[in-house]
């Protein structure tokens, strides 16, 4: 079972609290997620989980700020922010990374241009480049 939410570009999409979706969300605008999400998330913006989000799965975008808790790899292009008491329990993939004393992350760090690579092995561009 797979829901998608695709937004064509303006404003922003919330999933609000109280809210539980399970399956799949793809956006082209920002997304907030103050509900509970049960799947992947993908977006070619920013990524907002609020304090009382959750969310169970991958989460991937240009940027993402997390308060909230995640159970699952992020990956960002950009800019990774690890805000307030939030608990990141996977692995992160982030172009630049910010961790507050108060956040808890519990897996690996990848920082700098990090490309997917097929079988899902990841490879720093800037390792690749130099050789």
């Amino acid at each position: 079972m797979s829901t998608e939410k695709t937004n064509g570009g303006n404003g922003a999409t919330l999933v609000s609290a109280g809210t539980t979706l399970k399956g799949d969300i793809s956006s082209n605008s920002d997304l907030r997620i103050d509900g509970t999400i049960i799947g992947n998330i993908n977006s070619s913006s920013k990524i907002v989980i609020g304090a009382s989000g959750v969310v169970e799965g991958d989460i991937t975008g240009n940027q993402a700020d997390i308060v909230g808790k995640v159970s699952g790899n992020i990956k960002t292009k950009d800019l990774l922010q690890l805000r307030g008491d939030c608990v990141v329990n996977g692995n992160v993939y982030a172009g630049k990374l910010q961790v507050e004393p108060t956040a808890i992350f519990n897996g690996q760090c990848h920082m700098g241009n990090v490309v997917e690579m097929g079988g899902g092995n990841t490879v720093n561009e800037s390792k690749v480049a130099a050789q």
